[in-house]
């Protein structure tokens, strides 16, 4: 089986992943082979160092998470590029305007050119010149029916609404990775109390057998027993508080902070009862609210915008040029000129180019919308996941309490049958297991119930004004 760091480690990675998968299927980039660099969710920009010990609450960790994250910061940039590539689209569209004034002298060499001959009594020069030019007009263009550049101009305006939901889904992906560390963090420092107590409870255990032994009440292995059983839980507590300061650093990289920023929990993760909702219910909440499916939808149309824009590759398209200056052999003799023309351009065999532009734009729409089908069942199965694991993660939480009481009575009496002697130090020992392992059920129900809720606010696709209302602050 897993130990708790692998299954956590594993879940991370998982949770990054989806991160990673969602936002690359959203982007209009070709795909790449996998790498083994880490996801940007795990990574931030760190800010700058506060002064002293910074109290940290859950919300505080997903407001500086929300500013400081370098996959929403790269998701924020991605919105500039789309924005970019929308006015590049529409310069099509949109009238042109230069200007290129210019004053030339030239001298020609005749017989450079080959111009030389001669007649009786006349021969030509061997150069002309100099003669001088002047010419300075503004140039301006203006597409009057381009029916490609007005659809390729629609989408792009669709590919900057589907950058622009992505990074708010990326903001629901940084609040459960944030919230995923924080909740982690906070069992981590549960775990360290509990280890602490077990081992006073085994030192105290040991005490007792070792006054035992010495009065001759019970025989040597009951000390060895006891011995063992505190060592093993000192370990444990060893532990304990190396996975909790990893587990800090994991935050600090998450949410930025400086390097070295010491910092405390303050918020621990009691047990609040949840208001659970239908499964018909949350669906239609989700489809309406995640981000990441009107990114989708953006998508397919901005694909399908494009298709429309590849088959106007076939149509004629009308535009207007004109130039308006002087010109003459010197500015100062230079006098009026322009220049206007209207032209109707007419494709009549490209080479089957346009035929190839709209293979693929074919495949593209047809790759967006298989990716809008595959998201909605993902969100199907997002939130009915989300939902059991809400449900079931609660009832464990429920029950893990009632066995920490049992435990803790099976203990007591373990331990006063001990002292009376008719018990040996296995009994209690073995009590002592029960009493750790209740406790150890009851700290990773109570993670699994806190994030089982964090998860169903990143399924309905509203992590981020959600988790202020499933988590208030202890």
């Amino acid at each position: 089986m897993l130990n708790c760091g692998a299954c956590r480690s594993l879940r991370l990675a998982i949770i990054l992943l989806c991160a990673a998968a969602t936002l690359s299927a959203q982007s209009p980039s070709p795909p790449r082979a996998p790498t083994q660099s880490p996801s940007p969710f795990e990574g931030s920009v760190p800010g700058k160092p506060v002064p002293g010990v910074l109290p940290l609450s859950l919300q505080d960790a997903i407001a500086r998470g929300l500013k400081q994250n370098l996959g929403l910061l790269l998701s924020s940039a991605d919105i500039g590029s789309a924005r970019g590539e929308r006015w590049v689209q529409l310069s099509d569209l949109l009238p042109h305007a230069s200007a290129a004034p210019y004053i030339d002298v030239t001298k020609s060499n005749l017989n450079e050119v080959g111009l030389s001959f001669q007649l009786p009594g006349f021969s030509t020069p061997t150069s002309v010149g100099p003669f001088s030019y002047f010419d300075a007009r503004v140039i301006f263009s203006q597409s009057l029916f381009d029916w490609k550049a007005i659809n390729e101009a629609r989408s792009a305006r669709q590919s900057v609404k589907s950058a622009e939901y992505t990074y708010r889904d990326a903001r629901d992906l940084v609040v459960l990775a944030v919230g995923f560390t924080y909740l982690q963090a906070i069992a981590d420092e549960a775990r360290i109390d509990t280890a602490d107590a077990q081992v006073k409870t085994a030192q105290a255990l040991y005490d007792q057998a070792s006054d035992q032994v010495k009065a001759g009440v019970s025989p040597a292995i009951d000390g060895l027993r006891t011995k063992v059983e505190l060592q093993t839980r000192q370990q444990q507590l060893i532990q304990a508080r190396n996975d909790f300061a990893i587990q800090k650093l994991k935050l600090a990289r998450v949410i930025g902070l400086a390097p070295g920023q010491e910092f405390t929990l303050t918020d621990k993760s009691p047990y609040q009862p949840f208001e659970s909702m239908s499964v018909e219910e949350a669906l239609t909440r989700a489809y309406a609210s995640r981000s990441d499916y009107q990114a989708a939808m953006a998508a397919v149309r901005a694909a399908e915008l494009s298709r429309r824009a590849s088959v106007a590759g076939y149509f004629p398209s009308l535009s207007f040029n004109g130039d308006y200056g002087t010109g003459g052999s010197h500015p100062s003799t230079a006098t009026e000129v322009f220049d206007l023309r209207g032209t109707l351009n007419i494709p009549i065999f490209q080479g089957n180019k346009v035929h190839g532009e709209i293979l693929q734009a074919d495949a593209k729409a047809q790759q967006a919308r298989e990716r809008l089908e595959n998201l909605r069942g993902q969100i199907d199965s997002d939130v009915r996941t989300a939902l059991l694991n809400l449900q079931s993660s609660s009832d464990q939480v429920e029950v893990a309490r009632s066995n920490i009481n049992l435990a803790e009575q099976t203990l007591a009496q373990s331990r006063d049958r001990f002292s009376a002697g008719v018990a040996d130090a296995v009994e209690v020992v073995q009590s002592q297991e029960l009493m750790a392992s209740a406790h150890e059920q009851y700290i990773s129900s109570l993670y699994n119930y806190n994030y089982a809720k964090i998860s169903l606010a990143r399924a309905l696709g509203v992590a981020e004004t959600a988790v202020k209302e499933y988590f208030k602050g202890n």
